[in-house]
């Protein structure tokens, strides 16, 4: 259910090239899901970090970006993004981008922050992702490992498909922090 009496004063402020609304998530302790609605660029970055700011302090911490309609993100969207994950990630929470459209991703992607953020597919990954979290078996990256094929040390922040920056080889890091190859 869409509810954006969620955070007080949120309805305050609007702008017509990046529309939010907010619901919230009952069985996951302080989670929200943010509806983005048109595009985060340098010309609607004071809204969108000041609208994130207000979900921070009314004490969401799990914040699920649904970005299905997120249409365009700027490199000045791409670095709020980033120092919005940091904020949450210092309250004990996290952020999760969901359902990103190709031609967004790719900006993630081009600027080198695919492998920062948590992206997903389905809302029920990211209930399931935070839920994790809370009982404490999110806990498990950054991991340090050893490449399958060449034994090189590697770091990941997330699960995923990684390439070894040694021999090249692809690795699948599962959530539980297991490589293998991928």
């Amino acid at each position: 259910m869409i509810d954006n009496t969620i955070v007080k004063g949120f309805l305050d402020d609007k702008d017509d090239s990046l529309k939010l609304n907010l619901e919230k998530i009952p069985d996951v302790p302080h989670c929200i899901i943010v509806n983005l609605n048109g595009y985060v660029d340098t010309y609607n970055s004071a809204y969108f970090q000041k609208q994130m700011g207000k979900i921070l302090d009314a004490g969401f911490v799990n914040i699920i970006c649904n970005s299905y309609n997120l249409n365009y993100v700027s490199s000045t969207g791409i670095g709020l993004f980033t120092d919005f994950l940091k904020l949450v990630k210092e309250k004990g929470g996290d952020l999760v981008l969901l359902s990103v459209q190709p031609k967004v991703y790719e900006v993630f992607q081009l600027l080198g922050f695919s492998q920062l953020f948590n992206f997903k597919e389905k809302l029920n990954e990211a209930e399931d992702y935070f839920k994790k979290l809370a009982a404490g078996a999110g806990n498990v990256f950054p991991k340090v490992f050893s490449c399958p094929v060449c034994s090189h040390h590697l770091k990941a922040v997330k699960s995923g498909r990684f390439r070894c920056s040694e021999c090249k080889s692809i690795i699948a890091i599962d959530d539980g922090g297991h490589a293998s190859l991928g």
